[in-house]
């Protein structure tokens, strides 16, 4: 029983060589570069054929499906408009700490809360770690 196991992993390790011989690894472009370090002209980024109203009123490349189109753009009220806060800036942890917890905003007074707690483990788990 040992002979046939380790017959069958001598098999697999010179399978596994022979496969690595056949078939070296590429970089994600499919072949391996040589030569010169600088941008060469078959790098270089092609113009768009587009046409700029094409642009202007067309999310290029955000259909997910094959033969779907590209969605087009709507005018700002279409959208929802909780959309346009997304990127507004939120209160750091320390500008919390520095205002009375009693006159915060529900919503600030949940980052506070959630803030606080992912600080506080933070130190618990370092203080563990020294020990």
């Amino acid at each position: 029983m040992a002979m046939n196991h380790a017959r069958s992993i001598r098999y697999i390790l010179t399978v596994k060589e022979a496969v690595k011989v056949a078939h070296p690894r590429t970089f994600a472009t499919g072949k391996a570069k040589k030569g010169s370090k600088g941008g060469g002209s078959a790098d270089s980024p092609k113009a768009s054929t587009l046409s700029k109203e094409v642009k202007a009123s067309t999310v290029v490349g955000a259909s997910i499906l094959k033969e779907g189109t590209d969605p087009k753009i709507l005018p700002d009220s279409e959208y929802p408009g909780w959309l346009w806060h997304l990127l507004d800036k939120r209160p750091a942890l320390s500008e919390l700490r520095r205002k009375n917890i009693e006159t915060l905003a529900y919503d600030n007074l949940k980052r506070f809360v959630k803030l606080d707690n992912r600080a506080r483990i933070k130190e618990n788990n370092t203080v563990k770690a020294k020990n």
